[in-house]
């Protein structure tokens, strides 16, 4: 009987050894008993980020929208933003639920939590959250090898950003995200901070709420030097195209109304690192539109042409 009794110590230690904890966006702390095999996502960004942590084959399900990578638009959906399929949660015998800490409701939130089953809270709303979360990904999965690598990849390109276009001049944006009625975003939302990383300015970026509604006047009397908007979906929103007739805006005057890729802004998932290297570039070229800058291609153009 004595014989056993190191055995058992032994397998006490593997099970305590094998039970992770991480902290997750809402502070709070979550557990594993042992590497999660069967993961729901409750978002469209929470799926690339269990894929990017390695995680992919083992999202069991899914909220409407998660469409990329285009494996992720094979898992069976579990409900959409308005309504979860709580007996198809259960079907699917998740030991993981992901889920969105401000785009899911508190009602859906409560009933995921109410199963027993751990829920990890991700909400990355600066740009270095997005490689926190696939690391704490990757613990709760038990696939630090990859998380880390795509965590390692992330950082490097954004820190390569950031010395680039960091310390540009600064470049005063109204970003649009819904025209009917002019929504914007404040500082709070993670596309502002890739604004932030490329020398923008959000002139709205002060409000309190996250998603607020603005007025054309007020937008008129920021006079923002760059406008962004995302690719029109529906012919019969005006996209840009609401703010052409307001000729002495400076961005109209300029020619600065960009057309940006709203989901690789806004969804705070790895490939926002492709949308804010996009976004740094179109920046670049409202700074060339200065009439200082033509001035000084002008003057430069003058004297190579000087014997």
């Amino acid at each position: 009987m004595n014989r056993l009794v190191p055995a058992l110590l032994a397998l006490a230690a593997l099970g305590a050894e094998a039970a992770v904890t991480v902290v997750d966006d809402a502070g709070r702390r979550v557990t594993v008993g042992q590497p999660a095999q069967r993961v729901i996502s409750m978002a469209p960004h929470a799926t690339e980020l269990l894929f990017a942590a390695g995680g992919g084959a083992r999202v069991v399900g899914a909220m409407n929208y998660s469409d990329y990578p285009e494996a992720a638009r094979k898992i069976p959906l579990i409900g959409s933003n308005s309504q979860i399929d709580m007996e198809r949660v259960l079907s699917l015998k998740p030991d993981l639920i992901v889920v969105w800490h401000t785009g899911n409701t508190a009602r859906q939130i409560a009933q995921l939590e109410s199963l027993g089953i751990p829920v990890y809270h991700t909400e990355p709303r600066r740009l270095g959250q997005v490689a926190d979360n696939v690391e704490r990904l990757g613990q709760l999965l038990g696939t630090q090898a990859s998380a880390q690598a795509a965590s390692r990849a992330f950082r490097a390109r954004l820190a390569g950003l950031e010395a680039r276009y960091g310390k540009r001049p600064p470049v005063t944006v109204f970003y649009q995200i819904w025209d009917q009625p002019l929504y914007t975003l404040n500082d709070g939302q993670i596309a502002s901070d890739a604004i932030r990383l490329c020398g923008g300015r959000n002139v709205f970026g002060h409000l309190k709420v996250v998603a607020p509604v603005v007025s054309i006047e007020a937008v008129l009397a920021a006079d923002p030097e760059a406008i962004l908007a995302g690719r029109r979906h529906d012919p019969a929103n005006p996209g840009l195209r609401l703010w052409e007739p307001y000729r002495n805006m400076t961005a109209v005057k300029r020619g600065n109304l960009v057309t940006v890729d709203g989901e690789l802004l806004t969804r705070p998932g790895p490939r926002i690192i492709d949308g804010t290297a996009r976004l740094c570039e179109a920046l670049d070229e409202v700074r060339q539109r200065r009439p200082q800058a033509r001035i000084q291609v002008r003057t430069s153009a003058t004297h190579s042409s000087l014997p």
